[in-house]
């Protein structure tokens, strides 16, 4: 079928449309959030085809994959179209609740937009917190392609992947990471990540400075991370990260906090999953000295995003929501 989403989540997007669909992705002149088009970093398929807004009418699309709240009426302006009404659509939820955990309402319930769109989560977390009212809800976890087991852990150090941590800085953890940087080496990857860099190097951290910090496209990356001895997960509070899970496909061994979904993503032979850092620390740097128990623990983390997180259980999910969407 044909299905229209937004480019939003990059690397999200990259697994959805590796399905056996036709994508229509909107384009605006200046590439903005709201028209992005395709992806610059990534390799999306000849299926992925950007139109512009005057031209979406014209697409009769199948179904329309909602990101955001405000999509739905961006879609009415310009093509007359309402979602639920004139063209089948879906609530896709990426995020966890931003206010207080227990009280936040989905714009389901409080977008007239949205109202009686079904509401798909990205993780169980997610679907328990948000409060949907009576949306017909699901979850379809994260899928990731296999980029092929890339740990060699040559560089005693720890690697993250954060954008913008100085923005983000207690929800992405990046004041646990500049503590841990006080003992240990870590090396950033991301955007923004020069900041972070400058505020080590005024701050005198030996183990992150901006030699240490970098921006690589999704191919480097991947190259690039499997060189480090073990991936660091410091975020108090988002959705499960897709960078989690594909630094676990690359064989990499992992430390995170226990909170949102992490503890269903790592199990405990696949690394460590804790609130206590003192004990984080202390496990960060016994893997550093121990590359053994490192390469152990990172074959466990491969093995199970393999089993739990593949791209062709995805796909089959996805197909079967758009479907019952669809029809």
């Amino acid at each position: 079928m044909k299905v229209l989403l937004w480019h939003v989540h990059g690397s999200w997007t990259t697994s959805f449309v590796s399905g056996g669909h036709d994508y229509v992705v909107p384009v605006v002149p200046n590439r903005g959030p709201d028209g992005r088009g395709r992806a610059q970093t990534w390799d999306w398929p000849a299926s992925v085809r950007e139109v512009g807004p005057e031209a979406l009418l014209a697409e009769g699309v199948d179904v329309v994959v909602l990101q955001r709240p405000h999509e739905a009426e961006l879609l009415r302006s310009w093509t007359g179209l309402r979602v639920g009404h004139d063209v089948p659509a879906v609530y896709l939820e990426h995020n966890a609740p931003t206010g207080h955990a227990v009280r936040s309402e989905h714009p389901v319930t409080t977008e007239p937009d949205l109202a009686g769109l079904p509401v798909v989560h990205v993780t169980q977390f997610n679907a328990m917190a948000w409060d949907c009212g009576d949306a017909v809800t699901s979850v379809v976890e994260h899928g990731v392609a296999d980029a092929g087991y890339r740990w060699t852990g040559e560089e005693a150090d720890l690697a993250i992947v954060v954008n913008e941590p100085v923005r983000r800085w207690r929800v992405a953890g990046t004041d646990i990471v500049l503590d841990l940087a006080r003992d240990l080496p870590v090396t950033a990857y991301g955007m923004g990540t020069d900041e972070l860099g400058a505020r080590a190097e005024q701050d005198g951290l030996a183990g992150l400075g901006r030699s240490r910090c970098h921006d690589l496209v999704q191919a480097s990356l991947h190259a690039r991370l499997g060189r480090h001895r073990a991936y660091l997960h410091p975020y108090r509070w988002t959705s499960l990260g897709l960078s989690l899970l594909e630094a676990m496909s690359l064989g990499m061994p992992v430390l995170a906090l226990a909170t949102t979904e992490h503890h269903r993503a790592v199990p405990p032979a696949a690394g460590l999953v804790t609130n206590d850092l003192d004990l984080l620390r202390r496990t960060a740097a016994r893997w550093l000295d121990d590359p053994l128990e490192a390469r152990d623990r990172g074959l466990a983390a491969r093995e199970h995003v393999l089993a739990h997180y593949g791209l062709d259980r995805f796909l089959a999910d996805w197909d079967q929501i758009l479907k019952e969407v669809a029809s």
